[in-house]
Protein backbone atom coordinates (compact mmCIF):
# COMPACT_ATOMS: atom_id res chain seq x y z
CA UNK A 1 0.00 0.00 0.00
CA UNK A 2 1.38 3.44 -0.96
CA UNK A 3 0.47 7.02 -0.04
CA UNK A 4 -2.70 8.26 -1.71
CA UNK A 5 -2.44 12.05 -1.84
CA UNK A 6 -6.07 12.27 -3.02
CA UNK A 7 -7.14 11.17 0.45
CA UNK A 8 -5.01 13.85 2.14
CA UNK A 9 -7.27 16.86 2.76
CA UNK A 10 -5.92 20.07 4.36
CA UNK A 11 -9.52 21.38 4.54
CA UNK A 12 -9.68 25.16 5.11
CA UNK A 13 -6.02 25.43 6.14
CA UNK A 14 -3.05 26.47 4.00
CA UNK A 15 -0.91 23.36 3.61
CA UNK A 16 2.82 23.74 2.98
CA UNK A 17 3.01 20.80 0.53
CA UNK A 18 -0.51 20.06 -0.73
CA UNK A 19 -2.70 22.77 -2.33
CA UNK A 20 -5.77 20.49 -2.52
CA UNK A 21 -6.44 16.73 -2.33
CA UNK A 22 -4.20 15.09 -4.95
CA UNK A 23 -2.61 18.41 -5.94
CA UNK A 24 0.92 19.07 -4.71
CA UNK A 25 2.43 22.55 -4.71
CA UNK A 26 5.04 23.12 -7.43
CA UNK A 27 8.01 22.96 -5.08
CA UNK A 28 6.70 19.77 -3.44
CA UNK A 29 6.09 17.70 -6.59
CA UNK A 30 9.39 15.82 -6.47
CA UNK A 31 8.98 15.10 -2.75
CA UNK A 32 5.35 13.96 -2.95
CA UNK A 33 6.04 11.73 -5.96
CA UNK A 34 8.99 10.19 -4.16
CA UNK A 35 6.99 9.55 -0.99
CA UNK A 36 4.22 7.96 -3.06
CA UNK A 37 6.78 5.56 -4.54
CA UNK A 38 7.62 4.18 -1.07
CA UNK A 39 5.73 1.27 0.43
CA UNK A 40 4.38 1.50 3.97
CA UNK A 41 7.22 -0.72 5.11
CA UNK A 42 9.85 1.50 3.46
CA UNK A 43 8.33 4.64 4.96
CA UNK A 44 8.31 3.11 8.42
CA UNK A 45 11.92 1.98 7.95
CA UNK A 46 12.90 5.59 7.19
CA UNK A 47 11.08 6.77 10.32
CA UNK A 48 12.87 4.13 12.41
CA UNK A 49 16.19 5.16 10.86
CA UNK A 50 15.55 8.77 11.93
CA UNK A 51 14.71 7.72 15.48
CA UNK A 52 17.87 5.60 15.62
CA UNK A 53 19.98 8.50 14.31
CA UNK A 54 18.56 10.87 16.94
CA UNK A 55 19.48 8.46 19.74
CA UNK A 56 22.89 7.76 18.21
CA UNK A 57 23.65 11.48 17.81
CA UNK A 58 22.46 12.21 21.36
CA UNK A 59 19.90 14.84 20.31
CA UNK A 60 17.86 15.48 23.46
CA UNK A 61 15.82 18.12 25.22
CA UNK A 62 14.92 18.41 28.88
CA UNK A 63 11.40 18.44 30.31
CA UNK A 64 10.88 19.76 33.82
CA UNK A 65 8.48 17.65 35.88
CA UNK A 66 7.47 17.43 39.52
CA UNK A 67 9.60 14.33 39.82
CA UNK A 68 12.70 16.01 38.38
CA UNK A 69 14.21 16.73 35.00
CA UNK A 70 13.82 14.19 32.22
CA UNK A 71 16.01 14.05 29.11
CA UNK A 72 14.01 12.93 26.08
CA UNK A 73 14.97 12.11 22.53
CA UNK A 74 14.17 15.00 20.18
CA UNK A 75 10.70 14.45 18.59
CA UNK A 76 11.17 14.62 14.82
CA UNK A 77 8.94 14.10 11.80
CA UNK A 78 10.73 12.89 8.67
CA UNK A 79 8.52 14.71 6.13
CA UNK A 80 10.22 18.08 5.46
CA UNK A 81 8.49 21.41 5.12
CA UNK A 82 9.21 23.24 1.83
CA UNK A 83 9.19 27.01 1.20
CA UNK A 84 10.01 28.45 -2.27
CA UNK A 85 13.04 30.73 -2.44
CA UNK A 86 11.11 33.69 -3.88
CA UNK A 87 8.77 33.63 -0.86
CA UNK A 88 11.70 33.35 1.52
CA UNK A 89 13.44 36.40 0.02
CA UNK A 90 10.59 38.58 1.31
CA UNK A 91 10.69 36.91 4.75
CA UNK A 92 14.46 37.40 4.94
CA UNK A 93 14.13 41.11 4.13
CA UNK A 94 11.30 41.48 6.66
CA UNK A 95 13.26 39.84 9.48
CA UNK A 96 16.32 41.99 8.77
CA UNK A 97 14.12 45.09 8.85
CA UNK A 98 12.46 43.98 12.08
CA UNK A 99 15.62 43.25 14.06
CA UNK A 100 17.21 46.49 12.87
CA UNK A 101 14.25 48.45 14.24
CA UNK A 102 14.19 46.44 17.49
CA UNK A 103 17.86 47.16 18.15
CA UNK A 104 17.33 50.87 17.49
CA UNK A 105 14.41 50.75 19.92
CA UNK A 106 16.39 49.02 22.68
CA UNK A 107 19.34 51.39 22.25
CA UNK A 108 16.95 54.36 22.37
CA UNK A 109 15.27 53.15 25.58
CA UNK A 110 18.59 52.88 27.41
CA UNK A 111 19.79 56.26 26.18
CA UNK A 112 17.75 59.20 24.82
CA UNK A 113 14.25 57.61 24.90
CA UNK A 114 13.21 59.67 21.87
CA UNK A 115 10.39 57.25 21.02
CA UNK A 116 8.79 57.98 24.41
CA UNK A 117 9.33 61.74 24.18
CA UNK A 118 7.70 61.70 20.75
CA UNK A 119 4.74 59.78 22.21
CA UNK A 120 5.10 56.84 19.84
CA UNK A 121 5.70 54.36 22.68
CA UNK A 122 3.88 54.82 26.03
CA UNK A 123 6.06 55.49 29.05
CA UNK A 124 3.58 53.53 31.18
CA UNK A 125 4.49 50.29 29.37
CA UNK A 126 8.18 50.78 30.10
CA UNK A 127 7.43 51.61 33.74
CA UNK A 128 5.89 48.15 34.26
CA UNK A 129 8.33 46.20 32.09
CA UNK A 130 9.73 43.12 33.83
CA UNK A 131 12.79 43.05 31.57
CA UNK A 132 13.89 46.70 31.59
CA UNK A 133 17.23 46.95 33.42
CA UNK A 134 18.09 50.28 35.02
CA UNK A 135 21.67 48.99 35.28
CA UNK A 136 21.97 49.29 31.49
CA UNK A 137 21.09 52.99 31.22
CA UNK A 138 23.66 55.03 29.31
CA UNK A 139 25.47 52.03 27.80
CA UNK A 140 26.32 52.07 24.09
CA UNK A 141 27.29 48.54 22.98
CA UNK A 142 29.40 47.90 19.88
CA UNK A 143 27.56 48.74 16.63
CA UNK A 144 24.59 49.85 18.77
CA UNK A 145 23.40 46.24 18.79
CA UNK A 146 21.82 44.77 21.93
CA UNK A 147 20.01 41.74 20.51
CA UNK A 148 22.67 40.07 18.36
CA UNK A 149 20.68 36.85 18.09
CA UNK A 150 16.93 36.79 17.60
CA UNK A 151 14.51 33.94 17.02
CA UNK A 152 11.28 35.36 15.59
CA UNK A 153 8.32 32.98 15.46
CA UNK A 154 6.40 33.05 12.17
CA UNK A 155 3.04 31.54 11.28
CA UNK A 156 0.96 31.37 8.11
CA UNK A 157 -2.75 32.05 8.06
CA UNK A 158 -5.32 30.40 5.78
CA UNK A 159 -4.39 32.55 2.78
CA UNK A 160 -0.68 31.68 3.07
CA UNK A 161 0.40 35.06 4.46
CA UNK A 162 3.33 34.99 6.89
CA UNK A 163 2.87 36.83 10.20
CA UNK A 164 5.31 37.43 13.04
CA UNK A 165 3.82 35.84 16.14
CA UNK A 166 6.53 36.96 18.59
CA UNK A 167 10.19 37.92 18.88
CA UNK A 168 12.59 36.05 21.19
CA UNK A 169 15.39 38.42 22.18
CA UNK A 170 16.57 37.29 25.60
CA UNK A 171 18.17 33.87 25.21
CA UNK A 172 16.59 32.44 22.03
CA UNK A 173 17.02 28.68 21.67
CA UNK A 174 16.40 25.97 19.11
CA UNK A 175 19.01 26.61 16.43
CA UNK A 176 20.93 23.42 17.24
CA UNK A 177 17.80 21.40 16.47
CA UNK A 178 17.44 23.19 13.14
CA UNK A 179 21.00 22.08 12.28
CA UNK A 180 20.55 18.53 13.53
CA UNK A 181 17.19 18.15 11.74
CA UNK A 182 19.05 18.71 8.47
CA UNK A 183 21.67 16.07 9.31
CA UNK A 184 19.00 13.51 10.22
CA UNK A 185 17.04 14.23 7.04
CA UNK A 186 20.16 13.75 4.93
CA UNK A 187 20.59 10.33 6.52
CA UNK A 188 16.97 9.35 5.95
CA UNK A 189 16.43 10.75 2.42
CA UNK A 190 19.92 11.23 0.90
CA UNK A 191 18.60 10.77 -2.64
CA UNK A 192 16.28 13.77 -2.35
CA UNK A 193 19.21 16.13 -1.89
CA UNK A 194 20.35 15.17 -5.39
CA UNK A 195 16.99 16.21 -6.86
CA UNK A 196 16.46 19.49 -5.03
CA UNK A 197 18.41 22.74 -4.84
CA UNK A 198 18.10 23.22 -1.08
CA UNK A 199 19.73 26.20 0.59
CA UNK A 200 22.21 25.01 3.25
CA UNK A 201 21.98 25.85 6.94
CA UNK A 202 25.24 24.39 8.17
CA UNK A 203 27.15 27.69 7.88
CA UNK A 204 25.32 29.04 10.97
CA UNK A 205 28.01 28.08 13.56
CA UNK A 206 30.72 29.86 11.56
CA UNK A 207 28.46 32.90 11.04
CA UNK A 208 27.74 32.94 14.76
CA UNK A 209 31.43 32.73 15.65
CA UNK A 210 32.37 35.47 13.18
CA UNK A 211 29.69 37.75 14.61
CA UNK A 212 30.87 37.05 18.17
CA UNK A 213 34.55 37.47 17.34
CA UNK A 214 33.89 40.84 15.65
CA UNK A 215 32.64 42.16 19.01
CA UNK A 216 35.97 41.56 20.76
CA UNK A 217 37.26 44.62 22.64
CA UNK A 218 40.82 43.57 21.71
CA UNK A 219 42.11 43.59 18.10
CA UNK A 220 43.07 39.91 18.01
CA UNK A 221 43.04 37.43 15.14
CA UNK A 222 41.66 34.79 17.52
CA UNK A 223 39.77 36.38 20.40
CA UNK A 224 38.73 34.19 23.34
CA UNK A 225 35.03 33.40 22.89
CA UNK A 226 33.16 31.36 25.50
CA UNK A 227 29.62 30.02 25.85
CA UNK A 228 28.30 30.61 29.38
CA UNK A 229 25.80 27.93 30.46
CA UNK A 230 23.80 27.51 33.69
CA UNK A 231 24.89 23.86 33.63
CA UNK A 232 23.79 20.38 32.73
CA UNK A 233 20.32 20.66 34.28
CA UNK A 234 19.23 23.50 32.00
CA UNK A 235 16.63 22.48 29.40
CA UNK A 236 18.81 23.85 26.57
CA UNK A 237 22.13 22.38 27.75
CA UNK A 238 22.34 20.17 24.66
CA UNK A 239 22.34 23.33 22.55
CA UNK A 240 24.93 25.12 24.69
CA UNK A 241 27.37 22.22 24.38
CA UNK A 242 26.57 21.70 20.70
CA UNK A 243 27.21 25.31 19.67
CA UNK A 244 30.39 25.58 21.75
CA UNK A 245 31.73 22.44 20.11
CA UNK A 246 30.77 23.54 16.59
CA UNK A 247 32.37 26.99 17.07
CA UNK A 248 35.50 25.67 18.76
CA UNK A 249 34.68 27.83 21.80
CA UNK A 250 35.01 26.95 25.47
CA UNK A 251 31.84 25.90 27.30
CA UNK A 252 31.99 27.46 30.77
CA UNK A 253 29.89 27.87 33.89
CA UNK A 254 29.92 30.90 36.17
CA UNK A 255 32.47 29.32 38.52
CA UNK A 256 34.94 29.01 35.62
CA UNK A 257 35.11 32.80 35.20
CA UNK A 258 36.21 35.71 37.37
CA UNK A 259 36.51 39.47 37.04
CA UNK A 260 39.94 40.78 38.00
CA UNK A 261 40.96 44.02 39.70
CA UNK A 262 41.46 45.46 36.20
CA UNK A 263 37.74 44.89 35.46
CA UNK A 264 38.57 42.32 32.78
CA UNK A 265 37.06 38.82 32.66
CA UNK A 266 39.31 35.79 33.05
CA UNK A 267 38.77 32.07 32.58
CA UNK A 268 40.31 29.62 35.03
CA UNK A 269 42.35 26.99 33.14
CA UNK A 270 44.96 24.39 34.12
CA UNK A 271 47.58 26.77 32.71
CA UNK A 272 46.35 29.72 34.78
CA UNK A 273 44.03 32.63 34.07
CA UNK A 274 43.21 33.48 30.44
CA UNK A 275 41.42 36.67 29.45
CA UNK A 276 37.98 36.30 27.89
CA UNK A 277 36.89 38.71 25.15
CA UNK A 278 33.34 37.65 24.24
CA UNK A 279 30.71 35.79 26.28
CA UNK A 280 27.77 34.18 24.51
CA UNK A 281 25.65 33.94 27.60
CA UNK A 282 22.79 31.48 27.94
CA UNK A 283 21.86 32.73 31.42
CA UNK A 284 18.97 35.10 32.15
CA UNK A 285 19.80 38.68 33.13
CA UNK A 286 18.88 38.39 36.79
CA UNK A 287 21.32 35.52 37.37
CA UNK A 288 24.17 36.99 35.32
CA UNK A 289 25.97 39.01 37.99
CA UNK A 290 25.18 38.82 41.73
CA UNK A 291 26.82 42.22 42.19
CA UNK A 292 24.38 43.94 39.82
CA UNK A 293 21.27 41.74 39.92
CA UNK A 294 20.19 38.83 42.13
CA UNK A 295 22.73 38.71 45.01
CA UNK A 296 21.92 35.04 45.65
CA UNK A 297 22.77 33.86 42.12
CA UNK A 298 25.33 31.06 41.93
CA UNK A 299 25.14 30.86 38.13
CA UNK A 300 26.72 34.15 37.11
CA UNK A 301 29.98 36.02 37.57
CA UNK A 302 30.45 38.77 40.15
CA UNK A 303 31.51 42.02 38.50
CA UNK A 304 30.53 40.97 34.96
CA UNK A 305 28.34 44.03 34.41
CA UNK A 306 31.21 46.26 35.55
CA UNK A 307 33.51 44.68 32.98
CA UNK A 308 30.89 45.02 30.25
CA UNK A 309 30.07 48.64 31.08
CA UNK A 310 33.78 49.53 30.84
CA UNK A 311 34.02 47.87 27.42
CA UNK A 312 36.41 45.12 28.53
CA UNK A 313 34.17 42.23 27.46
CA UNK A 314 31.29 41.75 25.01
CA UNK A 315 28.07 40.10 26.22
CA UNK A 316 25.72 38.45 23.72
CA UNK A 317 22.81 39.03 23.88
CA UNK A 318 23.40 42.22 25.84
CA UNK A 319 21.77 42.46 29.27
CA UNK A 320 18.53 44.40 29.00
CA UNK A 321 17.75 43.28 25.45
CA UNK A 322 14.74 41.44 26.86
CA UNK A 323 12.90 44.74 27.25
CA UNK A 324 11.75 44.16 23.65
CA UNK A 325 10.98 40.49 24.36
CA UNK A 326 7.58 41.43 25.74
CA UNK A 327 4.33 40.61 24.00
CA UNK A 328 2.96 44.07 24.83
CA UNK A 329 6.02 45.72 23.29
CA UNK A 330 5.56 43.37 20.30
CA UNK A 331 2.32 45.18 19.43
CA UNK A 332 4.34 48.38 18.83
CA UNK A 333 6.97 46.91 16.47
CA UNK A 334 5.18 48.12 13.30
CA UNK A 335 5.24 51.66 14.77
CA UNK A 336 8.95 51.22 15.61
CA UNK A 337 9.72 50.28 12.02
CA UNK A 338 7.95 53.38 10.73
CA UNK A 339 9.52 55.60 13.43
CA UNK A 340 13.15 54.52 13.16
CA UNK A 341 13.36 53.37 9.52
CA UNK A 342 10.58 55.36 7.85
CA UNK A 343 9.39 52.14 6.20
CA UNK A 344 6.25 50.04 6.22
CA UNK A 345 6.66 46.62 7.86
CA UNK A 346 7.45 43.91 5.31
CA UNK A 347 6.03 41.14 7.52
CA UNK A 348 2.86 42.06 9.45
CA UNK A 349 2.16 41.39 13.10
CA UNK A 350 -0.76 39.22 14.11
CA UNK A 351 -3.59 41.64 15.08
CA UNK A 352 -3.14 42.18 18.81
CA UNK A 353 -5.42 43.50 21.58
CA UNK A 354 -3.72 45.10 24.59
CA UNK A 355 -5.67 44.24 27.73
CA UNK A 356 -4.22 47.32 29.47
CA UNK A 357 -6.50 49.44 27.24
CA UNK A 358 -10.00 49.53 28.84
CA UNK A 359 -11.91 49.27 25.56
CA UNK A 360 -9.73 46.45 24.22
CA UNK A 361 -9.92 44.65 27.57
CA UNK A 362 -13.70 44.82 27.44
CA UNK A 363 -13.65 43.30 23.96
CA UNK A 364 -11.26 40.52 25.04
CA UNK A 365 -13.31 39.59 28.10
CA UNK A 366 -16.45 39.42 25.97
CA UNK A 367 -14.81 37.24 23.31
CA UNK A 368 -12.50 34.88 25.22
CA UNK A 369 -13.99 31.84 23.48
CA UNK A 370 -12.63 33.13 20.14
CA UNK A 371 -9.20 34.45 21.20
CA UNK A 372 -5.72 33.28 22.21
CA UNK A 373 -4.61 35.13 25.35
CA UNK A 374 -0.94 35.23 26.36
CA UNK A 375 1.01 36.66 29.30
CA UNK A 376 3.54 39.32 28.34
CA UNK A 377 6.73 37.53 29.36
CA UNK A 378 6.12 33.78 29.45
CA UNK A 379 7.56 31.42 26.84
CA UNK A 380 7.32 27.76 25.88
CA UNK A 381 3.54 27.85 25.54
CA UNK A 382 3.06 28.30 29.29
CA UNK A 383 0.48 30.56 30.93
CA UNK A 384 -1.63 31.02 27.79
CA UNK A 385 -5.16 30.06 26.89
CA UNK A 386 -6.53 29.03 23.48
CA UNK A 387 -10.13 30.17 23.89
CA UNK A 388 -11.87 27.80 21.43
CA UNK A 389 -10.17 24.80 23.05
CA UNK A 390 -10.61 25.90 26.68
CA UNK A 391 -13.37 25.00 29.11
CA UNK A 392 -15.83 27.63 30.33
CA UNK A 393 -14.30 27.36 33.82
CA UNK A 394 -10.79 27.92 32.46
CA UNK A 395 -11.93 30.99 30.52
CA UNK A 396 -13.57 32.40 33.66
CA UNK A 397 -10.36 31.86 35.64
CA UNK A 398 -8.38 33.59 32.93
CA UNK A 399 -10.79 36.52 32.88
CA UNK A 400 -9.98 37.11 36.56
CA UNK A 401 -6.24 37.04 35.82
CA UNK A 402 -6.73 39.67 33.12
CA UNK A 403 -8.77 41.92 35.42
CA UNK A 404 -6.13 41.67 38.19
CA UNK A 405 -3.15 42.49 35.94
CA UNK A 406 -4.27 43.79 32.53
CA UNK A 407 -0.75 45.06 31.62
CA UNK A 408 0.44 41.45 31.65
CA UNK A 409 -1.89 40.14 28.92
CA UNK A 410 -2.46 40.46 25.20
CA UNK A 411 -5.05 38.72 23.03
CA UNK A 412 -4.95 37.66 19.40
CA UNK A 413 -7.44 36.00 17.04
CA UNK A 414 -7.21 32.22 16.76
CA UNK A 415 -5.41 31.91 13.45
CA UNK A 416 -5.96 29.06 11.04
CA UNK A 417 -2.33 27.97 11.31
CA UNK A 418 -0.90 26.32 8.22
CA UNK A 419 -0.42 22.56 8.15
CA UNK A 420 1.98 20.08 6.61
CA UNK A 421 1.80 16.30 6.04
CA UNK A 422 3.09 14.58 9.17
CA UNK A 423 3.60 10.89 9.83
CA UNK A 424 1.28 9.99 12.72
CA UNK A 425 0.56 6.39 13.74
CA UNK A 426 1.59 5.14 10.32
CA UNK A 427 -0.55 7.66 8.39
CA UNK A 428 0.22 11.01 6.78
CA UNK A 429 -2.11 13.59 8.32
CA UNK A 430 -2.12 17.41 8.38
CA UNK A 431 -0.66 18.95 11.53
CA UNK A 432 -0.32 22.63 12.44
CA UNK A 433 3.12 24.23 12.55
CA UNK A 434 5.11 27.42 12.99
CA UNK A 435 8.64 28.48 12.07
CA UNK A 436 11.47 30.04 14.07
CA UNK A 437 14.19 31.52 11.83
CA UNK A 438 17.29 32.88 13.54
CA UNK A 439 18.72 36.31 12.75
CA UNK A 440 22.28 37.36 13.58
CA UNK A 441 23.07 41.07 13.73
CA UNK A 442 26.48 42.65 14.20
CA UNK A 443 28.57 44.28 11.48
CA UNK A 444 26.10 42.69 9.07
CA UNK A 445 22.84 40.75 9.33
CA UNK A 446 22.47 37.06 8.49
CA UNK A 447 19.16 35.18 8.41
CA UNK A 448 19.07 31.38 8.45
CA UNK A 449 17.77 29.74 5.26
CA UNK A 450 14.54 28.59 6.86
CA UNK A 451 14.66 27.82 10.54
CA UNK A 452 13.25 25.48 13.16
CA UNK A 453 9.83 24.26 12.08
CA UNK A 454 7.88 23.13 15.12
CA UNK A 455 4.83 20.93 14.60
CA UNK A 456 1.88 20.11 16.86
CA UNK A 457 1.88 16.30 16.85
CA UNK A 458 -1.53 16.07 18.50
CA UNK A 459 -4.45 16.26 16.06
CA UNK A 460 -6.11 19.67 16.08
CA UNK A 461 -3.61 21.15 18.53
CA UNK A 462 -2.17 24.61 17.89
CA UNK A 463 0.59 24.27 20.54
CA UNK A 464 3.87 23.35 18.86
CA UNK A 465 6.35 23.60 21.76
CA UNK A 466 8.33 20.43 22.45
CA UNK A 467 7.69 20.88 26.17
CA UNK A 468 3.96 20.73 25.37
CA UNK A 469 4.08 17.62 23.19
CA UNK A 470 5.19 19.16 19.89
CA UNK A 471 7.84 17.97 17.46
CA UNK A 472 9.86 19.39 14.58
CA UNK A 473 10.63 19.07 10.87
CA UNK A 474 13.49 19.95 8.57
CA UNK A 475 12.78 23.17 6.65
CA UNK A 476 13.81 23.44 3.00
CA UNK A 477 14.18 26.71 1.12
CA UNK A 478 14.23 25.54 -2.49
CA UNK A 479 14.64 27.04 -5.94
CA UNK A 480 11.84 26.82 -8.47
CA UNK A 481 11.73 27.36 -12.23
CA UNK A 482 10.16 30.78 -11.62
CA UNK A 483 12.85 31.99 -9.21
Amino acid sequence: MTIDWKSYDPAEFYDELIAAPGQARETALTLTNYLRSLSDEELHERKAAAEHAIVEMGITFTVYTEGGNIDRAWPFDIIPRIIPRHEWAKVEAGLTQRLTALNLFINDLYNEQRIIKDKVFPKSILAKSKNFREQCMGIQPTHGVWAHICGSDLVRDADGTFYVLEDNLRVPSGVSYMLENRQVTKRVFPELFDNYSIRPVDEYPSQLFDMLAALSPRPLDYPEVVVLTPGIYNSAYFEHAYLAQRMGAELVEGADLMVGDDDCVYMRTVAGLERVDVIYRRIDDLFLDPEAFNPDSLLGVRGLMRAWRKGNVALVNAPGAGVADDKVVYAFVPKMIRYYLDQDPIIPNVPTHLCMDPKEREYVLANLEHLVVKPANESGGYGMIVGPHATRKHRQEFAELIRKDPRNYIAQPTLKLSTSPTLCDGRLEPRHLDLRPFILQGVRTDVTAGGLTRVALRKGSLVVNSSQGGGSKDTWIVDTDTD
